[in-house]
């Protein structure tokens, strides 16, 4: 089965080098010629791709707007499996309504806070979740082959949900740290922490530089979902400066407590039956 990946960045980058570690080579394509010919030239593809409908297999890594464009518009083979990875899966669902491909809704939880097709890694999803957003509609050989194509690239496992419970995981696990990061340096201190940053702040600091662009329409396809999670962390945020500014120490203690407790009570579990993981490292 002949595989391309559009969009050579990072994640498409990467998805290249992990099949090709599992010994699959990938044609490649990208909107720009810069990162096409560093994939040519590194031998991250075995070849350009110019007609789509000879691959059975097209991984699209591209942002929202232009993957869902793509999507609709390539001239892919009659039943061909075409997966993106965008980190909105709402938006895509309802956007690719074509009946002639098999579209498979795809997310890789793994990323730098680099960018680019020279950054790219063959293992980077090592031991990372792939999640793919199911439904009705969705075929399951072609999502049998995804997961079959997950496990040789190094996910360790593959998370099957719906697209609304995607984005609504995906707002506080991914976006709201986003979102704290880049607010988190916006006080005017952050040139002045020469000799005073350790692990912690440079845990809080680490994506606030990610791409803009990329990142406010992540957030704006998802806007209900994260501005909730805002509303959430505000409250508890609130919660704390109140008992701060009144001197109030044994109620700062409890909540300290309450979120210690919290996170050591085993926080990561399932709280949805309709959540389907499955191992892929065995």
């Amino acid at each position: 089965m002949e595989i391309c990946v559009a969009g050579l960045g990072i994640i498409g980058g990467s998805l290249c080098l992990s099949l090709k570690r599992g010994g699959i080579f990938c044609h490649g394509y990208n909107r720009s010629s810069g990162a096409l010919e560093y994939a040519l030239s590194n031998g991250v593809i075995s070849a350009a791709a110019e007609d789509f409908s000879k691959y059975g297999v097209v991984f699209v890594a591209m942002p929202p707007e232009a993957a869902l464009a793509f999507i609709c518009s390539a001239n892919f083979k009659k039943g061909a499996i075409v997966a993106d990875i965008c980190g909105v899966k709402r938006y895509m669902r309802a956007g690719i309504t074509r009946g002639d491909i098999r579209y498979v809704g795809c997310h890789p939880m793994a990323g730098k806070e680099v960018s680019g097709i020279s950054a790219a890694s063959e293992s980077l999803f090592d031991g990372a979740d792939m999640i793919a957003a199911v439904d009705g509609d969705t075929d399951a050989d072609a999502l049998r082959q995804i997961k079959r194509l997950c496990k040789l690239m190094g996910f360790g496992r593959f998370v099957e949900c719906s697209a609304e419970t995607h984005d609504k995981k995906i707002a506080y696990t991914s976006q709201l740290a986003h979102v704290v990061s880049n607010a988190y340096v916006k006080d005017g201190n952050l040139k002045s922490c020469l000799g005073f940053t350790g692990g912690s702040f440079q845990d809080m600091t680490r994506i606030a530089g990610v791409d803009e662009n990329v990142w406010a329409s992540l957030y704006l396809k998802n806007a209900d979902n994260l501005v909730s999670c805002i509303d959430s962390l505000t409250r508890s945020l609130s919660e704390v400066r109140a008992a701060l500014q009144s001197g109030d120490r044994q109620g700062l203690v409890n909540l300290l407590k309450q979120g210690r407790e919290i996170f050591e009570s085993g926080a990561f579990s399932l709280d949805d039956d309709k959540i389907n993981i499955t191992p892929l490292n065995n």
